[in-house]
């Protein structure tokens, strides 16, 4: 008993110094903090596919390289359905962590730990099931569709360790253990590349080595961070196969907050899966370019992904506090460290793009079209920033609704009828390219003129019957 005192004592001030920091410190310093860790986090799961991408590439050749980027769009759909859901099981633990309801706690990890295996069963069958007609669906050219449905099925077999790794990483989160997953994902990451290129380029299995080299990684990563959450002492839960069941009250609670974020996650995913169609029609060249591009282009969006959650943090205990005219520097401070980030990565990736190309594949034709993917959408990152931080910093607040529907209307649904309208009658790939900065644009005037306009502010204040 004293022990557990001493430990809720503990948590207590560490929680408590945590909240003075975030309320009273250096506005930069304490965004940095939040951010670094999510950057470095992300850098990581990135490398999955990027290690995929640069061995089969430079291994196997285009059609390989085609095949596996052909399925970005697919693999993204399904999975950020579940993350999106899963990103439920962070808060409700969060909550109940921090009311000290340790039964709670442990209920809330047992429900979540059996819906991530049984979400993650029924990925697998779908996306066993699904896997060669979306191909089709998708316009994927037949000299790559077969390779393209080896990559997905092999791969969707790891969707329950894929699954039980992330619903494990956002409890361990929760309860504030951020480094634990990060060494997870560095693991998994090496068991990676290494296998990679034992598969690929020594045993010569080519889409089938990288999807295999992954699914083991994956294994990897879940049975870490399962070993962590099922024999760490100290926790406050007690795994055990007797107490293995979904709670309704607790299921409904998760999807409660993880179906809007998934539902926001599968639109994004499906406008780029029309874009990953609309790139199929220009031939195996163009698809090669535009999957390596998707692993370049990763770089700016983790970091102004990583930037957003960051903002959302910091709003949302500063509005907690009242601060309100803090939170309104926080997001101008946010803003210009999301400009100035972006302006490099712009500048380094518009002058270095053919080096940066040349990573990955020696194609001269693939690099002479990626390099002109780089130089026409480079330039136009700026037009995108607003939508992440000032989103982001509007969900702290608890303004969940006009984002939402700013993001998915005029970022998502213009984007699909431009493609849709649009490319049939200028069948460019500058016309696919062009659907970005159109829907930035539009999307971060709004986003801009809603949060200037102030009204936001004393209806979330409203809302939690604050002044």
């Amino acid at each position: 008993m004293k022990w557990k005192k001493r430990q809720e004592k503990r948590s207590k001030n560490m929680a408590n110094v945590k909240q003075t920091d975030i309320l009273t410190g250096s506005i930069p310093r304490q965004l940095l903090a939040f951010f670094l860790p999510i950057w470095f986090g992300t850098l990581f799961q990135q490398l999955y596919n990027t290690a995929d991408t640069l061995i089969v590439g430079n291994f196997v050749g285009t059609r390989a390289l085609a095949a596996v980027g052909a399925t970005g769009a697919f693999v993204n759909l399904l999975v950020g359905l579940f993350v999106g859901l899963c990103s439920g099981v962070g808060v409700v633990v969060s909550q109940s962590f921090g009311a000290r309801d340790y039964d709670g706690v442990d209920r809330q990890v047992h429900t979540a730990l059996v819906f991530s295996v049984v979400i993650g069963a029924v990925l697998t069958l779908a996306g066993l099931v699904t896997a060669q007609p979306m191909m089709r669906l998708m316009g994927t050219p037949d000299e790559i569709l077969d390779a393209s449905t080896l990559y997905l099925r092999i791969y969707f077999l790891g969707m329950i360790p894929q699954i039980l790794y992330n619903t494990g990483t956002y409890i361990l989160r929760a309860i504030g253990d951020s480094k634990r997953p990060l060494y997870f994902l560095i693991a998994a990451s090496l068991v990676n590349i290494v296998l990679d290129v034992v598969f690929i380029a020594v045993l010569g299995w080519g889409v089938a080595g990288a999807a295999i080299a992954t699914v083991v990684s994956q294994v990897a990563s879940a049975l870490l961070t399962l070993r962590c959450v099922i024999g760490s002492e100290g926790m406050p839960w007690h795994v055990s196969l007797d107490k293995m069941r979904m709670e309704p009250g607790i299921l409904g609670a998760i999807c409660t907050i993880g179906i809007p974020a998934a539902a926001q996650s599968a639109m994004y995913n499906i406008s780029n899966m029309f874009i990953q169609s609309s790139m199929n029609s220009f031939g195996t060249s163009t698809i090669a370019a535009w999957g390596v591009y998707g692993k370049i282009d990763f770089v700016f969006w983790m970091t102004i992904n990583s930037l957003g959650i960051a903002i959302t943090t910091f709003a949302g205990q500063n509005f907690g506090a009242r601060q309100y005219d803090r939170v309104r520097r926080g997001v101008r401070v946010c803003m210009a460290m999301a400009a100035g980030i972006t302006l490099v990565i712009s500048v380094v990736f518009y002058n270095a793009a053919e080096p940066l190309f040349r990573l990955f594949s020696q194609d001269d034709a693939v690099v002479a079209v990626g390099v002109g993917m780089m130089h026409v959408l480079t330039p136009v990152y700026i037009t995108y920033i607003s939508i992440e931080v000032l989103s982001g910093a509007l969900r702290g607040c608890g303004d969940v609704r006009v984002p939402t529907l700013i993001t998915v209307f005029f970022v998502c649904g213009l984007r699909v009828l431009w493609l849709t309208l649009m490319v049939p009658r200028y069948h460019t790939i500058a016309t696919v390219e062009l659907s970005y900065p159109l829907t930035w644009t539009l999307a971060s005037l709004l986003f801009i003129l809603y949060y200037k306009r102030g009204g936001w502010l004393n209806r979330c204040k409203a809302a939690k019957g604050l002044e």
